[in-house]
């Protein structure tokens, strides 16, 4: 009877043991999935200067980033010799720390639109200058981003370039993917790279009339049926930033960097409007440019509101959970208009 007993006991205590061993791998394998499925905060930085402002060090810091963004430089066509040419290269006047960094190279359309384009000679010359770049910093890589917005003319050396670009590389690869290339992916194709980044940003024309061209939900609307179609892993890149339509005679005539009400409202050559549009009501010169009287501005900016209607809807529809939301960009003006609204970045994150 003892014996019985005794082998009661310990097979008690093993089951038990057992139990807690489940439990504790069950906990263990929920909190690895937790961890793979979290998404990041990460920003862009689109200066030709890098030297972080204090406040844009803070939002670093408070969010935990850990990759940043940075735009290596701009490819155009030089019209003394059509040719390809590097424009406003990043200077780097501040280390950049534990920061992982990832070049951004923005290829503009037309170079890719010529037909007599050499797009082995401007991937090598891309690359090249990424590494001269990045070696007078100080900076090693793992990871390149290229920024196009390819159409069907220009698809085919667009599709050349990030071939011969990966090969020479041999580095990780992301592209930005704007709305209408997933919508019509099997018309436009998809890049050969590890990851796309979904442009949620720029979604009409700049335009006269009260529409907002940085969001337009109904725009919007029409494309994010299509997420879930895309073949491609995405990540998202959500606006932050603002900028004035600069109208006379109802045309467009220029576009204001950074400029929202708050940048017109102390100054008396200025009305705010109802509509919130901002009239020019004497003949001046600001910012660098000459407002006409009876000129007009409309402010377009993204509210708190615009980025969680934005983030609800992603997160309705892509395919998968993004690793990064990455926000377009860090700079202090920016952040500034969102420092009513604490963990703003965390909050929109939330949602995914």
């Amino acid at each position: 009877m003892k014996k019985n007993i005794f082998s009661y006991k310990r097979f008690f205590i093993q089951s038990k043991i057992f139990s807690i061993g489940i439990i504790g791998l069950l906990i263990g394998i929920l909190s690895c999935n937790s961890a793979e499925e979290s998404t990041d905060i990460s920003f862009y930085y689109w200066k030709t200067i890098f030297k972080l402002s204090e406040n844009e060090n803070l939002a670093l810091k408070e969010n935990h980033v850990k990759n940043i963004y940075i735009r290596y430089f701009d490819i155009d066509i030089n019209p003394n010799n059509q040719k390809p040419i590097p424009l406003s290269p990043i200077v780097y006047k501040q280390k950049i720390g534990n920061l992982r960094v990832i070049p951004v190279v923005y290829i503009k359309n037309k170079v890719l639109l010529q037909k007599n384009a050499d797009i082995e000679d401007l991937a090598k010359k891309t690359f090249s200058y990424i590494q001269q770049i990045n070696k007078q910093a100080g900076i090693t890589c793992d990871e390149i981003q290229i920024d196009c917005d390819w159409t069907m003319e220009s698809r085919n050396n667009y599709l050349k370039f990030i071939e011969i670009f990966k090969a020479i590389s041999k580095m990780r690869l992301s592209a930005t993917i704007r709305l209408h290339q997933i919508k019509y992916y099997l018309q436009t194709k998809i890049p050969n790279v590890d990851r796309g980044v979904l442009m949620y940003y720029n979604m009409g024309s700049i335009a006269a009339d009260t529409l907002n061209s940085i969001y337009e939900k109904e725009n919007a609307e029409k494309y994010l049926s299509s997420l879930k179609n895309y073949p491609l892993d995405l990540d998202v890149a959500l606006p932050i930033y603002s900028w004035g339509v600069h109208i006379r005679n109802k045309r467009v005539i220029n576009l204001i960097n950074k400029a929202n009400e708050i940048s017109f409202s102390n100054d008396t050559n200025f009305i705010i409007q109802d509509n919130h549009f901002v009239l020019v009501k004497n003949s001046t010169i600001k910012y660098g440019y000459y407002f006409k009287e009876n000129d007009k501005i409309k402010p377009e900016i993204i509210s708190f509101n615009d980025l969680n209607e934005m983030a609800n809807d992603l997160s309705q529809n892509l395919k998968h959970k993004p690793k990064e939301i990455i926000f377009y960009d860090l700079d202090s003006s920016n952040l500034n208009r969102y420092r009513d609204e604490s963990q703003i970045f965390k909050k929109i994150i939330n949602h995914f």
